[in-house]
């Protein structure tokens, strides 16, 4: 049984919770355990797990959140950034599945985050346990 800890970024409230509802029900079907932290938005999420990382409390991580596109630059940013943080932590050994969407409009998201639908955050469960997994092997 692994011990996963979940960072959601809640900034877009309804799309978290489908989200953390796909996460939780991926994680309760393979009878893991998990916590749970919430930081602001998706640039927080690596820090947070590195934070997390450093208690040795956990055996995997799940990233969620949702980055839809704007009127900005500021979308490319907050996406590029997330994501290169999250694989660095990777990267560094660190059995993490990254569920944060990057969108293109509310209704992609909806259609992503829905655990009845594409349920990337399920897919993220599964990404983070097979990382697991792998560096369990190698150890």
């Amino acid at each position: 049984m692994a011990r996963i800890l979940i960072v959601g970024a809640g900034f877009y409230r309804h799309i978290y919770d489908l989200q953390l509802k796909g996460a939780r029900d991926a994680i309760e079907a393979g009878g893991h355990q998990h916590e749970l932290v919430e930081v602001p938005g998706a640039l927080e999420i690596p820090a947070a797990i590195a934070m997390a990382a450093e208690t040795g409390r956990y055996d995997a991580y799940v990233a969620i959140g949702c980055v839809i596109r704007g009127e900005t630059y500021h979308f490319e940013v907050v996406s590029n950034e997330s994501a290169r943080a999250v694989m660095a932590l990777t990267l560094d050994g660190l059995p993490i599945g990254n569920g944060i969407l990057t969108v293109e409009n509310e209704a992609q998201a909806l259609v992503r985050a829905d655990p009845a639908q594409k349920n990337k955050a399920g897919e993220a469960v599964v990404a983070a346990l097979a990382l697991l997994e792998l560096k369990l092997k190698f150890a």
